[in-house]
């Protein structure tokens, strides 16, 4: 395993422990509905997001399906970071809060449909939004010397 995973740099991370725990808490975020795109034999897309299946429906579930694998790779790496990287913590959570800023511009402004509905995941990433860019000023900030 030591050729896919070089010595940790967690003793190189100054940044506050929550931060990194947080980092921890997304990851699992990620992970799990990536696995129920993946898995569900809708993707979640009808059953979860009440997307309307009778139209394009086999494509919309293939979407959803390689949307799930790219968020189950990158929530396995986001856990990775938290446990064993932290040197990279605020880095993660910079592309977080990155990835996070388009996704809200484009469901609520560019690509909105229109229709007034949203995914559940709209309302998350507009709460997640505040918490991340927190979160990221965390991991920028040196602990407290303890002396």
């Amino acid at each position: 395993m030591s050729r896919f995973f070089p010595p940790s740099t967690n003793a190189d991370y100054h940044g506050r422990p929550l931060a990194a725990w947080f980092l921890t808490l997304v990851s699992l975020g990620t992970i799990v509905p990536g696995g129920i795109h993946v898995f569900l034999p809708d993707g979640g897309a009808g059953v979860i997001a009440g997307i309307d299946l009778t139209q394009g429906g086999k494509t919309i579930i293939a979407v959803f399906a390689w949307a799930g694998a790219t968020q189950m790779v990158w929530g396995l790496s986001m856990l990775v970071v938290s446990l064993a990287y932290r040197s990279l913590v605020p880095l993660f959570l910079f592309l977080i809060l990155v990835e996070r800023s388009i996704i809200a511009a484009n469901q609520w402004i560019l690509k909105s449909t229109g229709t007034g509905h949203q995914p559940p995941e709209a309302y998350v990433t507009l709460l997640a939004l505040p918490l991340v860019a927190l979160m990221l000023g965390l991991a920028l900030a040196r602990r407290p010397s303890a002396g």
